[in-house]
């Protein structure tokens, strides 16, 4: 009889996040526990078979052979429906709610962990490779990591007798809550290490290879599965996640998969056209200026942009034109101007924007009257 989907199992859509996942195990195991249905093997199936769906994605790595491969890519490493037991899945959802905890075989996933990770423009637009020092939970080298000053393995929790749980009455209720004292382990040190008070870990460095991938922007983020803080109880380490940061660039700026500059040209050659270098990040191209060109005119490059990571084509370079006014002239310079500018004004033809601007400025005047 062929499986039914593990989303489908859940009620949740392939695109589902992790907070989702667990909200949703949480209520179809809250609704087929045995607990609540005695005598109901229906029920029991259908709570295994919730569970056997978040063992396989509620793992990271189980989830992607699964989306991949389908049953096929876990069958090895996902939990039978018929194994029996609540197991990791629904100690770490429901902790002690129906006293699923199991002393010291109970394990916690390290926490995720956030780098911004500054880049240049070049290296985010080519991609690259760096090595980054993130501040983590390293193992002691005081105790190789056991927490132990002799480095003698622990006893049982005189507390707990190695539960890791201890029951308290209230009223007709019996509750079971962790340990305070072993925090759950359900073992304790008796001679604990000095330098990490016994908890095996310390505060450190740890280097990490990121590859970079090329046409990555502001915003994006690179996941490194494990890279996180270290597990307790030989639990999984958290994620790490790395946050692209784009300083900004001299001369480009980026919108999109398209490159924005701004390109200053002196007067003559925005009266009479040219022709001149612009920069691009492959190298220099030649632009050509068409006569007539008043500041602000915009020139695009096809394919001087940028390839998203997402994929899709290569955007263009778009360069905006400055006119830019000559300064520090010698007095020859100026009397040049002057003449040249006597020329221009007994014709309105050569200042068509501000004949037209200085007729609204007239009309606007008229009508005030």
């Amino acid at each position: 009889m062929a499986k039914r989907d593990y989303y489908e199992l859940l009620g949740v859509g392939s695109d589902a996040s992790e907070a989702d996942l667990k909200k949703a195990y949480r209520r179809q195991a809250m609704k087929f526990h045995p607990d609540r249905n005695p005598d109901d093997t229906s029920a029991e199936e259908s709570f295994k078979a919730a569970k056997e769906a978040y063992d396989v994605l509620g793992n990271p790595q189980k989830r992607s052979a699964y989306d991949q491969f389908g049953h096929a890519g876990v069958e090895q490493g996902a939990g039978s429906p018929g194994s029996g037991g609540m197991g990791d899945a629904f100690d770490s959802v429901f902790g002690d709610i129906f006293g699923g905890g199991r002393g010291g075989n109970r394990v916690y996933r390290g926490s995720d962990l956030s780098y911004d990770l500054e880049l240049s423009l070049e290296d985010a637009v080519s991609g690259t490779e760096v090595k980054i020092r993130v501040p983590n939970l390293v193992a002691c080298d005081s105790c190789d990591g056991s927490g132990s000053r002799s480095k003698s393995a622990p006893v049982s929790c005189g507390m707990c007798g190695g539960v890791g749980q201890v029951r308290a009455q209230q009223g007709f209720f019996s509750v079971q809550q962790t340990c305070p004292k072993c925090r759950g382990a359900g073992k304790s040190i008796q001679d604990p290490c000095r330098s990490c008070q016994g908890s095996g870990t310390v505060r450190g460095q740890k280097t990490i290879k990121v590859k970079v991938p090329a046409g990555v922007d502001n915003g994006d983020r690179i996941r490194l599965s494990g890279e996180g803080e270290r597990g307790q109880n030989n639990g999984p380490s958290g994620d790490l996640y790395v946050n692209m940061v784009v300083r900004e660039h001299s001369i480009f700026h980026r919108d999109g998969n398209n490159l924005q500059c701004e390109v200053p040209i002196g007067f003559v050659i925005a009266a009479l056209g040219g022709e001149l270098e612009v920069p691009t990040l492959n190298g220099r191209v030649s632009l050509k200026i068409p006569p007539e060109t008043q500041t602000g005119s915009q020139f695009r490059m096809r394919g001087k942009g940028v390839k998203s990571v997402r994929g899709g084509g290569i955007g263009d370079l778009i360069c905006r034109v400055i006119v830019e006014t000559p300064v520090s002239l010698t007095g020859k310079q100026k009397a040049l101007l002057e003449e040249f500018s006597g020329t221009l004004s007994k014709n309105s033809k050569h200042s068509p924007r501000a004949v037209t601007w200085l007729n609204g400025v007239k009309k606007f005047f008229d009508e005030l009257i």
